[in-house]
């Protein structure tokens, strides 16, 4: 995924440190790179919003367990579907309609 804009971190090495980042596991280096990114890029702040509630939902369901492999990469999948039928119908409005 990527804004179109330049950034100084890209879009798609945000995104793939979004987890650790919510997780806390990034360095301050590592927090700073991505927190910068996400006060700069819309689309990736959405992205991440998106996770961090799903996170937080998640861990609400099952408390202290352990989430079950199956179950986040079911989730995750259902993510990665829905944000690609958005970014679809978000390419199809901007896209010319090719009729006149």
């Amino acid at each position: 995924m990527s804004c179109g804009d330049h950034h100084e971190t890209s879009c798609d090495e945000v995104l793939a440190r979004v987890y650790a980042y919510i997780d806390g596991e990034l360095d301050r280096s590592g927090c700073g790179e991505v927190q910068q990114h996400l006060d700069e890029c819309g689309p990736c702040l959405r992205e991440y919003g998106l996770e961090e509630v799903v996170k937080r939902l998640v861990g609400k369901s099952c408390g202290c367990e352990p989430v079950p492999e199956d179950l986040r990469a079911k989730v995750l999948g259902r993510i990665e579907e829905v944000c690609g039928e958005i970014r679809s119908a978000e390419t199809a409005e901007t896209e010319p309609s090719g009729t006149s």
